[in-house]
């Protein structure tokens, strides 16, 4: 069995490779120098694991022994001021290690590199491509521009702005063109390049069908996620500099992580040959465009199991799927509010309370209030709380529960809600019964996600009488399920 070694497999493009190439049959060994973040992966127990630090040689060669593919996703993004030399140290001593250790093939992916003025950030990816390639060791390079994905850091930029911001003023890069990649075709290649020809030592660009411009992806993204469109105004005042502060401000993206990917973003990022097709030739439906990607990218969020991702669960999913490691402000903007209270009560009782939530029973929380929201509801069209539910005692999976759906149900243990009120996005209600040392215990968490900027200023507007209403429910249950069961608070 041929052997892979991914490092970075803590990163956003490692973390989701690791799984492809365990899929395609390759063994596969992950270089971590935390291994600990790589616990809550789904394919940690499917992995060897090899603790090592990029920049001690003696940790690196031995990371790479028994090693046939070597895939190098290790990158400094602009952080420090001598990132460029540790990125540089870093590559010299994989390169050497790799030599020794007889590994057949190095993979390396980098970005598009300009030939005029490249950014620091592009201009030390460059460096480390050429070291590779120099090492003896037979080594492809993939350049890739802005890969579309759930977690990539420039997709992420990319979301926050659109959803955020509906009228615009933007630097002048937001006309630069560039050739954006979807994740899936990136691991697509990655994974090809394992099987390339030993005679095959060069870089290829790699990029999707559609070239645009900053401000074509913005307004394609807010159509693809159902967005108003927006209206983006280009002034030539903002630097590289005051354009990342100004994304550090309006997004939960890190200045210091904006910088590099806006230093970039001044340069255009257009392949300039397709020859990887002479070896991974491109799918029968041809390569992702644009706004799939995107919509691939948004799919959990439109589809009824968004609840689960920024639960602890760590199954895998598409590649275009958040995952638990990716930093906390991936994935898009989500709101919780999250409580739990000890019960003096056996599960079964409290569970009793939980499954007759709603209807005659009510919301065990400031009755008017919940009348005042249901009233609003059906003011605005929707269905306000009229609808009750189907069985007083029992619930099941599509039950229509006042304005809410029961979208799944553990018996004894979860009940969770979709809102099918009105709203600016979408909102989950989780109810749970659990035993912790040796007491029952009642988790309750209101899941809301936001769409576009009117979604934000729903959220923080409501927010005292969420904190209210969902401030009261935990005490409520827990004594109506200490009296035995559920009772009408309505």
């Amino acid at each position: 069995m041929t052997r892979c070694m991914v490092t970075g497999a803590t990163g956003y493009i490692g973390g989701r490779l690791v799984p492809e190439l365990l899929r395609a049959g390759y063994g596969v060994r992950c270089m971590a120098r935390s291994p600990g973040r790589l616990r809550d992966h789904a394919w940690q127990d499917q992995v060897e694991i090899g603790q090592a630090d990029a920049l001690v040689p003696e940790q690196t060669g031995a990371a790479l022994e028994g090693v046939d593919v070597a895939y190098y996703l290790i990158h400094t993004m602009g952080s420090g001021r001598d990132f460029a030399g540790k990125d540089r140290a870093a590559a010299t001593i994989f390169a050497s290690a790799a030599q020794d250790a007889g590994v057949r093939r190095i993979v390396y992916l980098g970005g598009l590199t300009p030939a005029d003025k490249p950014s620091p950030h592009m201009r030390s990816r460059g460096e480390v491509a050429r070291i590779l390639l120099d090492s003896g060791v037979p080594t492809a390079v993939l350049r890739a521009a802005m890969i579309i994905g759930s977690g990539s850091v420039s997709f992420e930029m990319l979301r926050y702005l659109t959803e955020r911001l509906p009228v615009m003023t933007t630097p002048r890069w937001v006309r630069t063109r560039t050739q954006p990649i979807a994740i899936r075709d990136v691991l697509r290649y990655l994974v090809a390049c394992a099987e390339l020809p030993p005679e095959v030592s060069r870089g290829f660009d790699i990029g999707g069908p559609d070239v645009l411009s900053y401000g074509d992806m913005m307004r394609g993204y807010a159509d693809v996620a159902g967005l108003p469109p927006r209206v983006i105004i280009p002034v030539p005042l903002l630097t590289p500099r005051l354009s990342s502060y100004w994304v550090g401000l309006v997004t939960p993206v890190p200045a210091g992580v904006a910088r590099p990917l806006v230093e970039s973003l001044r340069n255009e990022a257009v392949c300039r040959e397709h020859d990887i097709a002479r070896y991974v030739p491109d799918p029968p439906e041809g390569l992702v465009g644009f706004r799939q990607a995107v919509d691939l990218a948004l799919r959990r969020i439109k589809g009824a199991d968004v609840a689960t991702r920024w639960s602890s669960a760590s199954t895998p999913g598409a590649p275009s799927d958040p995952l638990p490691t990716d930093p906390d402000w991936a994935g898009g903007s989500l709101y919780v509010d999250e409580r739990s209270r000890p019960v003096d009560a056996p599960p079964e009782e409290l569970w009793r309370v939980i499954e007759g939530i709603g209807g005659d029973n009510g919301w065990y929380s400031l009755p008017v209030a919940w009348r005042i929201r249901g009233l609003l509801d059906r003011l605005m069209g929707g269905v306000g709380l009229r609808r009750g539910r189907r069985d007083p005692h029992r619930l099941r999976v599509g039950d229509a529960l006042d304005f809410w759906r029961v979208e799944e149900i553990v018996p004894g243990s979860l009940l969770r809600l979709r809102a099918e009120m009105r709203l600016p996005g979408l909102a989950w209600l989780e109810l749970t019964c659990r035993k912790e040392n040796g007491r029952t215990v009642y988790g309750q968490r209101a899941i809301f996600h936001p769409r576009g900027l009117l979604g934000h200023l729903y959220w923080w507007g409501i927010s005292p009488l969420h904190g209210l209403i969902f401030g009261r429910m935990p005490g409520n249950v827990a004594r109506a399920a200490t009296r035995g069961g559920p009772a009408s608070c309505r």
